[in-house]
This record gives C-alpha cells, sequence and structure tokens, in this order.
C-alpha cells in the first residue's frame, strides 16, 4: 500500500485546488462554491521519488449524520482512518472559525500525525495571516496559496518528513536524502563541480517526470550520506516571475532554491561576486535556504588573499543574513578544495535544521531585553512578554507581546543578529515574526 494523505478542512478553505497542486493535474473541481466535492477523490503521485496517494476529501461540517453533509462528514472520516498523513487545511483570509477549533480538536485525539496548512496566503500579510493557526495546537501552519502555487514546495517536502521512512530507505540506513541546489550564473563552473562531486563526466539529462513540473535529479552520496541534486526546468512558463529576473536567466534557479535544502552558490574568483551574483544569493535568502560559496577557479587566481577579501566585503556590506556564510575556494576542473565542499556543505545543513532547547532560548530572550528594551513607538511603550522557536530549517522565531507587531525593523534585526551570535549560526538565515497580544489589560 502507497503512503496515503488525506486532505481534510471546512468547505471552500481550497482543498481541491491543493489536491490539485499535489497531484500535478487538475482532477477536482474547483469553484468558490461551498460544498462543490461531495465524493471523495483519489490519484497518485511522485514527490522526490516516493510514490504516495491523496485523497481529497467532501467538506467537514456538524450535521445530523442522516443529512448529506452529515454523510460528507462521515465519509471524510473514513479517509482519516486510512491515511498515514493528514493535512488540515484553513483560511488564512477568514481566520480562525469555531468548526477550525472543533474540528482540530477533534483531530488531536486521533493517532494520525496531522499538517496544518493555511491557505490562501497570497499576498504580502499572507504569511502573517497563517501565525494565527498556532491557537489550534497542531503545530506550525505552513502558508500557502494552491491558486498560485506558492509554498508548495516546503508542503511536498513537510510531507515526506512527515511519512514513515519508505522500506527501502530503512534498508539502505542512510535515511532520506540532502536536496542540494548548484547555482550561479553562467560559465561560473557549475556543471564542472557536478561533474568532480559525481566523480564522472556526467552531464544532467532527460527530465524525469515530476510532480508540478519537469525536474532534473541526480543522486550520489558523500561520507555523510545519500545526496540528491535538485534543479528545475521550464519555470520560465510562469507568468508571475519578475522581469528582471527573466531578463537575468535565473528563472530556473527560483525553482531550485525552493526544492533543496542547501544550496552551493558558484563564484567566478577571478571575476569576484556581481550583481548577478547577489540576485541569486539574495533569493536563497528570501527562500530561507542555508549557502555555502564556492569560489570556483582559485587555481587561476594570483593575489588570494585580495580576491577572498573582495568576496567577504560584499557579504558583510550587502548580505546581511549571509555574513558568516561558508566560503569554500575550489578548482571545479582539476578537483582542488572539491573535498571540504560537502563537509562544509553538511556542517550548514546541521545548523540551519538547529532547534534551541526552550530554556536556553528563554535565558538568551531575558538577557536581550535587559541589555536593550524594545523602544517607544508614537510614545506608547512595546512589552515583550515571551519568545517560541517555531520550527527549525531555517529557525524560525515568534515574539509575542503588547504592540510586538510595531517593532521597529532594527529592533527586530538587532533580535535576529544576538539569537544567530547567542547559539552559533553564522551564515544561517532567521526568521522573525512578532504578534501583538489582544488583551485590553495588557500593560500599557
Amino acid at each position: 500500500m502507497l503512503p496515503t494523505i488525506a486532505i481534510i478542512g471546512r468547505p471552500n478553505v481550497g482543498k481541491s485546488s491543493l489536491f490539485n497542486r499535489l497531484v500535478g493535474r487538475r482532477l477536482a473541481i474547483v469553484d468558490d462554491t461551498p460544498g462543490v466535492t461531495r465524493d471523495r477523490k483519489e490519484a497518485e503521485a511522485t514527490i522526490g521519488g516516493r510514490p504516495l496517494r491523496f485523497i481529497d476529501t467532501a467538506g467537514l461540517e456538524e450535521a445530523p449524520p442522516e443529512s448529506l453533509a452529515g454523510r460528507m462528514h462521515a465519509s471524510s472520516e473514513a479517509a482519516i482512518r486510512q491515511a498515514d498523513l493528514v493535512v488540515f487545511v484553513i483560511d488564512a483570509r477568514a481566520g480562525i472559525t469555531p468548526p477550525d477549533r472543533a474540528f482540530a480538536a477533534w483531530l488531536r485525539r486521533q493517532s494520525v500525525p496531522v499538517l496544518l496548512v493555511a491557505n490562501k496566503t497570497e499576498g504580502r500579510q499572507g504569511g502573517l495571516a497563517a501565525m494565527e493557526g498556532y491557537e489550534l495546537g497542531l503545530g506550525d501552519p505552513l502558508p500557502v496559496s494552491a491558486e498560485h502555487g506558492e509554498g508548495i514546495s516546503a508542503l511536498q517536502a513537510d510531507i515526506l518528513n512527515l511519512l514513515p521512512e519508505a522500506p527501502e530507505e530503512e534498508a539502505g540506513g542512510e535515511g532520506r536524502p540532502l536536496r542540494l541546489a548548484i547555482v550561479g550564473r553562467p560559465n561560473a563552473g557549475k556543471s564542472t563541480l557536478l561533474n568532480t562531486l559525481l566523480g564522472e563526466e556526467r552531464m544532467i539529462t532527460g527530465p524525469e517526470p515530476g510532480l508540478t513540473r519537469d525536474a532534473v535529479q541526480v543522486e550520489w552520496s558523500d561520507a555523510a550520506g545519500r545526496v540528491r541534486l535538485v534543479d528545475t526546468a521550464g519555470l520560465r512558463k510562469r507568468a508571475r516571475i519578475e522581469a528582471a529576473l527573466e531578463k537575468m536567466s535565473v528563472g530556473a534557479t527560483i525553482g531550485a532554491l525552493k526544492e533543496c535544502e542547501v544550496a552551493i552558490l558558484v563564484l567566478d574568483a577571478l571575476l569576484g561576486m556581481d550583481e548577478q551574483d547577489l540576485r541569486i544569493a539574495r533569493l536563497a535568502e528570501r527562500e530561507g535556504r542555508a549557502v555555502v560559496i564556492a569560489l570556483n577557479k582559485w587555481d587561476a587566481v594570483e593575489d588570494r588573499a585580495a580576491a577572498r577579501r573582495r568576496v567577504e566585503d560584499v557579504l558583510q556590506t550587502s548580505l546581511a543574513q549571509s555574513k558568516g556564510v561558508p566560503v569554500v575556494p575550489i578548482s571545479a576542473a582539476t578537483g582542488q578544495g572539491v573535498d571540504k565542499l560537502m563537509p562544509a556543505v553538511r556542517r550548514v545543513e546541521a545548523l540551519w535544521n538547529t532547534r534551541v532547547p526552550t530554556g536556553a532560548l528563554n535565558r538568551w530572550f531575558e538577557a536581550v531585553l535587559a541589555r536593550h528594551p524594545p523602544p517607544l513607538v508614537d510614545g506608547r511603550r512595546i512589552k515583550l512578554r515571551y519568545a517560541t522557536q517555531a520550527k527549525a530549517r531555517p529557525p524560525t522565531l515568534l515574539v509575542f507581546g503588547t504592540r510586538a507587531e510595531q517593532l521597529p525593523e532594527e529592533y527586530r534585526r538587532y533580535l535576529v543578529n544576538t539569537f544567530r551570535e547567542a547559539f552559533d549560526m553564522p551564515g544561517v538565515p532567521i526568521r522573525l515574526h512578532a504578534r501583538g497580544t489582544a488583551n485590553p489589560f495588557a500593560e500599557e
């Protein structure tokens, strides 16, 4: 039996749109009218090389058992009993509703793992709206837009992480592969580096059929386990890619960064880090990916100290979150230094995957507030109450308090930078979300 994922939620939260995205074809009818889906729909799809079965269910509604809505509810419950994982979808635009709370309470009593998805989070405030989902007690709400395809790669990764290991992976004893992207501007040496890592002349050829894209994948093993190179073809067909990025031919880079866990950014050491390299590094930062810089063609560099200093100066001045990113000088053509690249990748991936213990996090938060309290905003005090690490991959902090949502950008940077220093995470992108308390008696 294939691992089974049931997609459930209230009517009209976007379950069928999400189902269509995940299976890669339009199987379920999508309409704004609540209750369009009445029967369960099933389809198979492959994610990350693993075949899965998805079930699109009718909307969950409280109703008498003999009514149509009641029978639809019973059908959804039957799907949950079959499932290895439940994807519970809420509408971030509508906010948390009483039925959402009731179904979340019911799901918490079930034995099946639940992945909470906040749909309809397109736009600038979408991610913040998703944070409301924390009150359901089902873990980290994952922001997606099924209609626009945003957040689907992260959802696919979370689905794979929450499912039991595939039997062949258990037998191999190495776990799931590290997903790695090799990115950079043309002629920086990406293909040569790939061939050197593989130890053979091997072009990335013929696209494998993927879920929502044509993917090119190459798999190998380093000393720490399996590695899968992820790349994306055909991404330029997306209408919403910014024109400036399209002109710079980094459309495929966006797709690779969405799919990977760590990116190796290959620079031409003779040319240094130019605007296109900066754009790619900022894309990696925006997607929250760990990065290692491969300073290629090192064998041809005469003044090596100056070449390295130029790159580190750019990182210091233009990429605030990338200060401390590992820089590994290599020659992909000769193999010089390439043996140091994958150990650096593994180290930065471990940092990117860090979850700070609650006690240590509380001590850090108390210390930074004591050292530098939040400033007044419009003459009113911001009182921060507590912080929690919502997730890793990348480390994401949630800060709560009176008027916390008004925290100035400089103070947010202060919190992020001191967190990075306190827990030794150089070069790791760190997310910070601030949420104000709704208590009218909160201290002014």
